[in-house]
């Protein structure tokens, strides 16, 4: 069995080309329905976030399976094939498996060592759980990866000083308002990340928060915890003139703020500045609102710009951090390569012997009647040549088991030998122990 993954994210692809394969609620579902009807795909996971969209898969076959990851992506997306996939990346089944730890770990954040991601990795995993598109090869490797996240996370500096995208908008508004003291923000979108971007700019000096939701109930509800007041959505253009801050992060597949519905009350504030932050995948603020006088409008890749106040201590943090990574990928690496190369193995012994039993039958009808010792001889010497023959190519690939590339020696030996391997199913607990360690 062997790993895959397909996908793009914040260094590879802008929000513009994000927001096109943004996969939640029932498109989720049916991503994973489209996956499981092909019976080129075992299992697969889909991590969608923000800031990055990857699916990781097993497969029997690299070359098909990769094709399918590529074909779904292109179809989802609607984008060009040759441009889409300039954005995405395709690592071998090593560096899939060293990726998806290195993300779980926060390494591989906008922010470096931010906390929300491994909570993501752990949704993503229960989504492909609860919908029956995980298998046992992707439980391991899942459970595994938020071990190792929260290994990292005891044991280094990583996130003793949290910094997530609530907390870099905080920043970014410092930046462009200055102090914070006596402003008014509006959210837009009940969320959790709209609340706690609320919470991080109350914390630092904000005294008024407006909320505004497409369920009143909601924007009730929010507001009620950050002491603010709740509008409704048909009025939340209108509450603009008030705010100094609008930071929108709602599931809308649209533009909710634009032109038509907020462009007469922002080009009233006569110059008054006002911040709109975008942290919405697909974007909520229409950028073409900046070019009211006054008015600044940041989406979530201008997050990418706030420099991390910690990021020096983050950044010694992560030299540890990978370096426990290194050694917990040797682990489930000698396991993974062992789920290629043991059926390789298996596979070959039963080609060589199948080879030899067919020779030997033609062997003894061409000579007719030969003695019990002459038989004996015979049968000895086609079976020394075959265990010779294949007594190096097999110690080689138990050599390889162990190292990196073992899944590629394991595929190239199938490949070079025409064999027909049967890989089983392996259940986690029995097959690799040390995948719930520490969990």
């Amino acid at each position: 069995m062997y790993v895959l993954l397909a996908g793009l994210n914040h260094r590879t692809a802008p929000v513009e080309v994000r927001e096109k394969l943004a996969i939640s609620g029932p498109e989720l579902e049916k991503a994973y329905q489209n996956l499981a009807d092909n019976e080129k795909i075992s299992g697969a996971v889909i991590l969608a976030t923000c800031n990055r969209t990857e699916i990781y898969a097993t497969t029997r076959n690299i070359e098909k399976g990769q094709k399918v990851l590529l074909g779904f992506l292109q179809d989802y997306s609607k984008i060009n094939a040759s441009e889409l996939y300039q954005y995405l990346y395709q690592p071998n089944c090593y560096e899939a498996i060293m990726h998806l730890f290195r993300v779980a770990s926060g390494l591989d954040s906008m922010i470096l060592g931010e906390t929300e991601i491994l909570g993501q990795v752990k949704e993503a995993y229960q989504s492909a759980i609860d919908t029956k598109a995980s298998d046992s090869v992707l439980n391991t490797l899942f459970q595994k990866a938020i071990y190792v996240g929260k290994k990292v996370r005891n044991q280094t500096e990583i996130d003793k000083h949290p910094i997530s995208v609530s907390h870099a908008a905080v920043q970014l508004a410092e930046r462009a308002l200055g102090n914070l003291q006596e402003k008014t923000v509006m959210i837009v979108g009940a969320g959790e990340m709209g609340e706690a971007a609320a919470k991080c700019l109350v914390a630092n000096g904000v005294s008024s928060v407006i909320v505004s939701n497409r369920s009143y109930d909601k924007a009730l509800l929010m507001a009620e915890n950050l002491k603010g007041r709740a509008v409704r959505f048909d009025r939340l253009a209108d509450e603009m003139d008030r705010a100094d801050i609008v930071i929108s992060c709602t599931g809308a597949s649209h533009y909710v703020i634009r032109e038509d519905n907020a462009g007469k009350v922002l080009k009233a504030r006569n110059g008054k500045e006002i911040l709109l932050i975008d942290i919405a995948v697909p974007r909520d603020i229409d950028p073409i609102l900046q070019e009211i006088a006054g008015v600044k409008v940041c989406d979530i890749d201008d997050l990418q710009e706030v420099v991390d106040a910690n990021f020096e201590q983050r950044l010694k943090a992560s030299y540890k951090a990978e370096e426990i990574i290194r050694t917990e990928i040797e682990f489930f690496n000698e396991w993974m390569a062992s789920l290629c190369v043991v059926p390789v193995i298996t596979a070959l012994k039963a080609q060589g012997e199948l080879i030899k039993n067919n020779e030997l039958r033609k062997a003894f009808n061409r000579l007719g009647a030969v003695t019990e010792h002459e038989e004996k001889v015979i049968n000895s010497m086609a079976h020394s040549i075959v265990n010779q023959l294949l007594h190096s190519p097999i110690i080689k690939l138990k050599q390889m088991a162990a190292s990196n590339d073992g899944h590629s020696y394991a595929e190239f030996a199938r490949k070079l030998f025409s064999l027909e391997v049967i890989l089983e199913e392996l259940n986690d607990n029995e097959n690799y122990k040390t995948g719930n360690q520490g969990q």
